[in-house]
Protein backbone atom coordinates (compact mmCIF):
# COMPACT_ATOMS: atom_id res chain seq x y z
CA UNK A 1 0.00 0.00 0.00
CA UNK A 2 1.11 3.52 -0.77
CA UNK A 3 0.42 6.42 1.57
CA UNK A 4 -0.14 9.83 0.00
CA UNK A 5 -0.17 13.28 1.57
CA UNK A 6 -1.09 16.39 -0.42
CA UNK A 7 -0.09 19.94 0.41
CA UNK A 8 0.07 23.36 -1.18
CA UNK A 9 -3.58 24.25 -1.49
CA UNK A 10 -4.96 27.62 -0.49
CA UNK A 11 -6.79 30.73 -1.57
CA UNK A 12 -5.65 32.49 -4.72
CA UNK A 13 -7.08 35.17 -6.96
CA UNK A 14 -8.20 34.40 -10.48
CA UNK A 15 -5.22 34.46 -12.83
CA UNK A 16 -2.83 33.36 -10.10
CA UNK A 17 -0.83 30.17 -9.68
CA UNK A 18 -0.42 27.41 -7.14
CA UNK A 19 1.78 24.34 -6.94
CA UNK A 20 0.45 21.29 -5.20
CA UNK A 21 2.67 18.55 -3.84
CA UNK A 22 1.92 14.94 -3.02
CA UNK A 23 4.41 13.02 -0.90
CA UNK A 24 4.30 9.26 -1.32
CA UNK A 25 5.55 6.69 1.19
CA UNK A 26 5.24 2.97 1.75
CA UNK A 27 5.40 0.58 -1.18
CA UNK A 28 6.18 3.30 -3.72
CA UNK A 29 8.19 0.90 -5.89
CA UNK A 30 4.88 -0.74 -6.86
CA UNK A 31 3.52 2.48 -8.36
CA UNK A 32 2.96 2.38 -12.11
CA UNK A 33 1.46 5.86 -12.38
CA UNK A 34 0.16 8.69 -10.26
CA UNK A 35 -2.57 11.15 -10.93
CA UNK A 36 -4.36 14.24 -9.76
CA UNK A 37 -8.14 14.39 -9.46
CA UNK A 38 -10.36 17.16 -8.20
CA UNK A 39 -13.83 17.33 -6.76
CA UNK A 40 -15.99 20.40 -6.43
CA UNK A 41 -19.07 20.43 -4.17
CA UNK A 42 -21.93 18.54 -5.78
CA UNK A 43 -19.73 17.21 -8.56
CA UNK A 44 -18.14 13.87 -9.25
CA UNK A 45 -14.42 13.40 -8.84
CA UNK A 46 -12.78 14.61 -12.05
CA UNK A 47 -9.54 13.46 -13.67
CA UNK A 48 -6.98 16.27 -13.93
CA UNK A 49 -3.87 14.53 -15.20
CA UNK A 50 -1.51 11.63 -14.67
CA UNK A 51 2.13 10.71 -15.06
CA UNK A 52 3.71 7.33 -15.66
CA UNK A 53 6.20 7.01 -12.85
CA UNK A 54 8.99 5.36 -14.83
CA UNK A 55 8.93 7.12 -18.18
CA UNK A 56 7.36 10.40 -17.01
CA UNK A 57 4.86 10.28 -19.86
CA UNK A 58 2.08 12.72 -19.04
CA UNK A 59 -1.63 12.75 -19.70
CA UNK A 60 -4.08 15.58 -19.11
CA UNK A 61 -7.77 16.24 -19.19
CA UNK A 62 -8.34 18.04 -22.49
CA UNK A 63 -9.97 21.01 -20.77
CA UNK A 64 -6.89 21.66 -18.62
CA UNK A 65 -4.09 21.27 -21.15
CA UNK A 66 -1.85 24.30 -21.25
CA UNK A 67 -2.69 25.57 -17.77
CA UNK A 68 -1.81 22.60 -15.56
CA UNK A 69 1.48 20.71 -15.54
CA UNK A 70 2.26 17.46 -13.76
CA UNK A 71 5.76 16.50 -12.74
CA UNK A 72 7.44 14.11 -10.37
CA UNK A 73 10.59 13.79 -8.32
CA UNK A 74 11.50 10.13 -8.26
CA UNK A 75 14.27 10.53 -5.71
CA UNK A 76 11.89 12.07 -3.18
CA UNK A 77 8.76 10.16 -4.22
CA UNK A 78 6.88 13.40 -4.74
CA UNK A 79 4.26 14.33 -7.30
CA UNK A 80 3.56 17.93 -8.26
CA UNK A 81 0.78 19.84 -9.96
CA UNK A 82 1.62 23.31 -11.22
CA UNK A 83 -1.57 25.27 -11.85
CA UNK A 84 -1.42 28.54 -13.76
CA UNK A 85 -4.02 31.05 -14.92
CA UNK A 86 -6.40 29.75 -12.29
CA UNK A 87 -10.11 30.34 -12.69
CA UNK A 88 -12.93 30.30 -10.11
CA UNK A 89 -14.17 27.07 -11.69
CA UNK A 90 -10.90 25.42 -10.66
CA UNK A 91 -12.08 25.64 -7.05
CA UNK A 92 -12.18 22.11 -5.66
CA UNK A 93 -10.52 19.65 -3.35
CA UNK A 94 -7.53 18.23 -5.18
CA UNK A 95 -6.49 14.64 -4.57
CA UNK A 96 -3.49 12.63 -5.64
CA UNK A 97 -3.85 8.95 -6.36
CA UNK A 98 -1.60 5.99 -7.08
CA UNK A 99 -2.17 3.41 -9.79
CA UNK A 100 -0.25 0.18 -9.22
CA UNK A 101 -1.14 -1.65 -12.43
CA UNK A 102 -1.75 0.89 -15.17
CA UNK A 103 -5.52 0.45 -15.22
CA UNK A 104 -6.10 3.95 -13.94
CA UNK A 105 -3.70 5.51 -16.39
CA UNK A 106 -5.65 3.94 -19.25
CA UNK A 107 -9.18 4.54 -17.96
CA UNK A 108 -8.62 7.85 -16.11
CA UNK A 109 -11.36 6.61 -13.80
CA UNK A 110 -11.06 7.10 -10.07
CA UNK A 111 -12.21 3.52 -9.40
CA UNK A 112 -8.98 2.19 -10.93
CA UNK A 113 -6.69 4.02 -8.54
CA UNK A 114 -5.78 2.09 -5.43
CA UNK A 115 -4.46 4.70 -3.01
CA UNK A 116 -5.63 8.22 -2.26
CA UNK A 117 -4.49 11.18 -0.25
CA UNK A 118 -6.74 13.17 2.02
CA UNK A 119 -7.03 16.07 -0.41
CA UNK A 120 -6.07 19.73 -0.33
CA UNK A 121 -8.50 22.59 -0.85
CA UNK A 122 -7.92 25.04 -3.68
CA UNK A 123 -10.13 28.12 -3.74
CA UNK A 124 -9.92 30.63 -6.57
CA UNK A 125 -11.61 33.97 -5.97
CA UNK A 126 -12.93 36.14 -8.77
Amino acid sequence: QVQLVESGGGLVQAGGSLRLSCAASGRTFTTYAMAWFRQAPGNEREFVGAIRWGSASKYYADSLKGRFTISRDNANNTLYLQMNSLKPEDTAVYYCAADPRGLGLKSQASKDFASWGQGTQVTVSS
